[in-house]
């Protein structure tokens, strides 16, 4: 497994692993407490894992945690996705920075999303199961939502949003979210 940082988001990483396939199907390494060591993650900060399963043009996001924040590793571990981050941590040599992958369950590789980082994705295949693996417990009161088609982002989604959670649907522009934030 090899880290690589994103020159683009100052502390994310993706992560990928060699796949071995037979007439089996294939095996992959998905976490290596060693490798993340290696780039400075504590392995044993992770607190919960999720799983979400989307179809085809199913947008999520983009959302972020207010307070302490939440780092996560992101996997698409069947189909495939265009995933989005977004720097907003006003210290950050990259704030205000994007960032596009496509994950998909062929390659196996884990985005790395610091705390304070904004992230979303839309599923580009008829069935997408995205991964998390969370650094802290999830608390609603924090969850923050902003609109994924947010001009000032101008994030170049490859679908139309075919749907998306209601409060998604209601979230509010950057400038806004950003603004509630300071408060």
């Amino acid at each position: 497994m090899k880290a690589t940082g994103i020159p683009a988001i100052a502390g994310a990483y993706l992560f990928a692993s060699p796949s071995y396939a037979d007439e089996r199907g294939f095996f992959c390494r998905t976490f290596d407490a060693d490798v993340a060591r290696s780039v400075g993650l504590d392995p044993d900060s992770f607190v919960q894992d999720s799983v979400s399963r989307s179809v085809r043009g199913v947008l999520r996001g983009l959302h972020l945690r207010s307070g302490a924040g939440e780092a996560k590793l992101v996997r698409c571990s069947y189909g495939e996705v265009f995933d989005v981050v977004v720097d907003l941590r006003a210290d950050s040599p990259t704030y205000r920075n994007r960032a596009f992958f496509t994950l998909s369950g062929e390659t196996q590789q884990t985005l790395y999303v610091p705390a304070g980082c904004a992230h979303g994705f839309q599923a580009l295949t008829e069935t997408a199961d995205v991964s998390y693996r969370i650094d802290r417990p999830h608390d609603p009161a924090e969850d923050v939502t902003i609109a994924f088609d947010d001009p000032e982002l101008a994030i170049p989604w490859p679908l139309p949003a075919t749907s998306m959670s209601e409060r998604d649907r209601k979230a509010p522009s950057l400038a806004e979210a950003l603004k509630h934030g300071e408060k």
